[in-house]
């Protein structure tokens, strides 16, 4: 019941802010390294912030090392501006590494579907709605699951899945699996995610 409930939430957040800080701990030479880089071949700054839906739509700023170029002139395709740097960091999720902060600060979980852009959630149908009744992740069931390789509707079908499955062993199962989907760069794509409601 609700006691059970409780003990979940109590055991996740905990979970989540002992496991972030020893991942930043071991993984602060590698975000050093990215930062540096970005840093020597694009400029500052070479960390941004992004405004991502959260639980319940309540919009977060998520934080990233950049991997685009500027473009004030909007000229350019996203593609055109993620410079070699940016294709490396991303290809190893390097990028992703700051927002093990967001996850310390609460915004974010380890586990959960991963923070899409605010204007999307009017796009969304009832049941791909309900990937915001919890926290965004830095993995999820998507992301060791196929990660670009599925289509859009299959990525929100598994969130929706995590959501109803969700438990600590699912957590723990899936937190197991991601350091070999991101070292083999497992379903990754050069042009980023598939294309979003048949745009």
């Amino acid at each position: 019941g609700r006691d059970q409930l409780m003990r979940t939430i109590v055991l996740k957040r905990l979970t989540d802010v002992v496991l972030a800080a020893l991942i930043l701990i071991i993984l602060s030479p590698v975000l050093l390294i990215g930062y540096l880089t970005v840093l020597s071949t694009m400029g500052r700054p070479a960390i941004f912030m992004h405004e991502r839906s959260g639980k319940n739509g309540v919009p977060f700023r998520m934080i990233k090392l950049r991997t685009m170029l500027e473009d004030p002139d909007g000229r350019m395709t996203d593609s055109e501006r993620v410079t070699s740097t940016g294709l490396f960091l991303r290809r190893f999720s390097v990028d992703e590494i700051p927002q093990l902060f967001n996850v310390l600060a609460g915004s974010m979980s380890l586990v959960g579907p991963r923070p899409l852009l605010p204007e999307y959630d009017a796009r969304y149908s009832a049941e791909q709605s309900r990937r915001l009744l919890v926290k965004p992740g830095l993995t999820g069931l998507a992301q060791v699951n196929g990660r670009n390789n599925l289509s859009w509707d299959e990525k929100l079908a598994l969130d929706v899945q995590y959501v109803d499955a969700q438990s600590f062993w699912l957590d723990i199962k899936i937190l197991l699996k991601t350091p070999l989907v991101v070292l083999t760069a497992r379903g990754f794509k050069r042009s980023g995610e598939a294309k979003k409601f048949s745009e």
